[in-house]
């Protein structure tokens, strides 16, 4: 009896110090978890269903850099720059061109499923995972096979894009703004795009398939947690489709009926996207080519990502302490900062100025995306919301692509360069700056179109 005793006596220490152990090893991941889950959850958005937007959106954005990291590798980093712009051209033409014909049926198609948007997260997710894995076995050799489903892989993208907008307005927590939710749901995606990329890196180094197996295991997820948002995000009592201009026959609702405001709004960020795009592609040419003094030029460009990712990653964050404001204002003081700091750029150009102009291109964009959307919340009906999301993000999308075509054919001259970017924001605001200022300034609520 003794010597049983004595054995349970010396189990029990060993079993309470196993315990201890494993809980101090579970307690980093579950730590975090609750960490996570607290945050996306606070002020109301985890009884709302809006919690489980922003984790979703945040399983988006790492997805999407995955695959982003995965292509930037083989069709820009390794092969020389004048090929390197032959095979980013091709991949913007093969790519970006058919979804410029597809983007204007995604919205109208998505809005004939008013009862299917979990599935069609969904579908969106699963969509390309199946994707990632079909370009792993091809991305080695950047063979034309990774056109076809890199076009794929920006399709179900974007059509998770505008059904995640139709969403929102749906999952908002008791007196919580548009702008404020639309600020949370983007950070999350910024903040998990950061966590990720340099995973995607470090998979890179294993091999240039292996950033494309994590993204299939991402979107696996995703295309889960999907499932598990609210019912109340099938709903679409009461919405119709709209259109960007009607025609002669019986009026139905379109932008132009709800007012100014949308439109002007839609010309500033329309120039801001530009820009995203412009320098995007341009810088990315520029500083392979003449990398910031004493960096290479893989860290030259990694400097004004995060420059540009910080800028975003502010501007989002400021967007929610100004939900209040006027969205008119922001959006016109956006336009000019971006303008000041391209003119700035193309009279003192250097390389701490283009870090500079892409900090403040990204807290531009971003600030003045969530104002359009404050926008868009307040002058246009429920009932044409969705399509009205939809609408705008395929303007966007392809003021995006025009300012990468442009950025691409320029010749790699800094000054130039800066100049362009500069005529491209000064465009935007000769169409949308006197507009923004005279609705912010008479305060007139736009006639509701039912």
């Amino acid at each position: 009896m003794a010597a049983v005793r004595s054995s349970d006596d010396t189990a029990g220490p060993l079993r309470r110090t196993a315990r201890a152990i494993g809980r101090a090893l579970r307690f980093p991941v579950t730590g975090t978890a609750r960490g996570i889950r607290k945050a996306t959850h606070a002020h109301g958005a985890g009884e709302s269903g809006l919690g489980k937007l922003i984790e979703l959106h945040a399983v988006n954005g790492a997805g999407d850099v995955m695959i982003t990291v995965a292509l930037a590798s083989t069709v820009f980093f390794s092969v020389p720059t004048d090929e390197a712009r032959g095979r980013v051209a091709l991949y913007l033409g093969v790519t970006m061109a058919p979804f410029i014909v597809l983007a204007p049926v995604i919205g109208p198609l998505l809005d004939r499923l008013p009862h299917g948007r979990r599935a069609a997260m969904a579908a969106a997710m699963f969509v390309r995972a199946a994707l990632a894995i079909a370009m792993s076995t091809f991305v080695a050799t950047a063979g034309l096979e990774l056109y076809p489903a890199a076009l794929g892989v920006l399709v179900a993208s974007k059509a998770y894009g505008v059904v995640r907008s139709a969403v929102v307005p749906r999952l908002l927590p008791p007196r919580f703004p548009l702008v404020r939710a639309n600020s949370r749901v983007t950070l999350s995606g910024l903040l998990a795009t950061g966590v990720a990329a340099p995973i995607g890196a470090g998979l890179q180094q294993i091999g240039p398939q292996y950033p494309l197996y994590g993204a299939c295991l991402i979107f696996l997820g995703g295309t889960f947690l999907a499932f598990t948002l609210p019912p109340k995000v099938d709903s679409a009592k009461g919405e119709r489709r709209v259109r960007l201009v009607g025609h002669g026959e019986k009026p139905r609702p379109s932008l132009r009926s709800v007012g100014p405001s949308v439109l002007h709004g839609l010309e500033a960020n329309a120039a801001h996207r530009a820009l995203s795009g412009f320098l995007i592609f341009f810088l990315a040419f520029l500083l392979r080519e003449h990398p910031l003094s004493g960096q290479s030029a893989a860290v030259s460009l990694g400097i004004v990502g995060v420059a540009a990712g910080a800028g975003n990653a502010l501007g989002t964050a400021v967007g929610a302490w100004l939900k209040a404001r006027g969205p008119e204002l922001i959006i016109a003081t956006m336009l000019v900062i971006a303008l000041t700091a391209t003119v700035l750029a193309a009279l003192l150009f250097g390389g701490v100025m283009m870090a500079v102009l892409c900090a403040v291109a990204g807290f531009s964009q971003a600030l003045s995306k969530l104002s359009l959307d404050a926008v868009i919340q307040r002058d246009v009906p429920e009932q044409v919301r969705t399509s009205t999301f939809a609408r705008s993000e395929t303007l966007l999308q392809m003021s995006w692509v025009v300012g990468g075509a442009i950025g691409i054919a320029l010749p790699l001259n800094g000054v130039l360069g800066m100049s362009v970017a500069a005529g491209i924001v000064l465009t935007g605001a000769f169409f949308a700056l006197r507009g923004l200022v005279g609705t912010a300034r008479s305060g007139s609520q736009f006639s509701r179109v039912l």
